[in-house]
């Protein structure tokens, strides 16, 4: 078990960087909006108070820490720090665990708590698209007609670029894991998992058809199930690409120029860690994800609705990523673990 665990993290760590500098290759030399009237949306955004000017000053510790922390507990409940609330909820939750039977009572009323929000969440959901429909309509009225192009144009090449991914790299990589019987076991079976993330845009609906497909494949099945549940969580090529298209997009929008590496170097540091906060459901997984690459680069979090509908148009291909990216991961896993002769075997 040791060694399967030590294999998914290099190969999550490996096969993540490769995406981000997929996702930056395919956004740098593309301005994904055109904001003619970027100075109108610029200053619709920002409030320009002297608080804001201070903020746009910090350093990028400065920063790390303001998104980590807050020096007045009543702000844990402000959606300006919901990553510092996580932090928190994390805490609150080894505590809880910690104390053991005395915290029986806290636990059932969290328990209880958790199936009425989900309940609430239910209800929203079914209006959610109408939702969103207004809101992009309401963004478009507001910014012009230059942000609908630029969530156009920005659709069409992050399914472009994903189209290219699922073919090319999954292709390489299932050669990787084992020659040219590695590339047919892949794409004879893949095709089941592919349709299920299309159709449910939520990579957690798909660990058991995905664990089923990677079985078939001749993936061993402690490594088949322990890689797709773990990359389900932790592994997300689509979204670590989504999450460079999301920042270029600001990027673009606020004329924010790189003259550093190091710029280069945060960019995608930024994106990597984002991923790490994208949940395995559909639209509105990424929402914490978005509130730190806001944070982190300096932007106002007025520019979370911008974000969150590119998040829901390009929802289908990055799930599709996510969740053959975590099969052909088995299969380099199950190469790193076995050998080279490990499909041999399972024949």
């Amino acid at each position: 078990m040791g060694k399967i665990l030590i294999s998914v993290i290099v190969v999550f760590i490996i096969t993540s960087i490769i995406a981000v500098l997929v996702g930056f290759i395919s956004t740098y030399f593309t301005n994904l909006v055109e904001a003619e009237d970027g100075e109108k949306i610029r200053t619709s955004l920002e409030e320009v108070t002297e608080e804001k000017e201070e903020e746009e000053e910090l350093s990028i510790a400065d920063r790390t820490v303001s998104l980590l922390t807050v020096n007045d507990f009543s702000k844990l409940l402000s959606k300006d720090n919901i990553v510092a609330l996580l932090i928190f909820s994390l805490m609150f939750g080894f505590a809880t665990n910690m104390a053991g039977e005395k915290a029986k009572i806290v636990k059932d009323f969290l328990e209880s708590a958790n199936e009425i929000v989900q309940n609430i969440v239910k209800i929203i959901m079914y209006y959610a698209p109408i939702g969103l429909g207004c809101y992009f309509a309401s963004l478009v009225g507001s910014y012009g007609a230059s942000i609908a192009v630029g969530y156009l144009k920005t659709f069409i090449i992050y399914t472009i670029v994903a189209i290219l991914f699922y073919i090319i790299m999954y292709t390489i990589y299932s050669y990787i894991a084992g020659g040219a019987k590695g590339v047919k076991a892949f794409w004879k079976n893949v095709l089941p998992s592919t349709i299920t993330s299309l159709a449910t845009c939520s990579s957690a609906a798909c660990i058991p058809v995905n664990v089923e497909c990677t079985k078939k494949m001749g993936v061993p099945e402690d490594i088949a199930e322990t890689t797709i549940p773990l990359g389900t969580s932790f592994h997300k090529d689509g979204s670590i690409i989504g999450s460079v298209f999301k920042i270029m997009f600001l990027v673009c929008l606020f004329g924010t120029t790189f003259t550093t590496a190091g710029d280069i170097i945060g960019v995608l540091g930024v994106a990597l860690l984002a991923n790490l906060l994208v949940t395995a459901v559909p639209i509105g997984g990424g929402t914490i994800s978005e509130m730190l690459i806001i944070t982190m680069m300096g932007y106002p979090v007025a520019a979370l609705p911008i974000l969150t509908i590119i998040a829901t148009i390009i929802d289908a291909p990055a799930t599709m990523l996510n969740v053959t990216g975590d099969t052909v991961s088995s299969m380099l896993v199950a190469r790193v673990v076995d050998g080279k002769d490990w499909m041999k075997e399972k024949e």
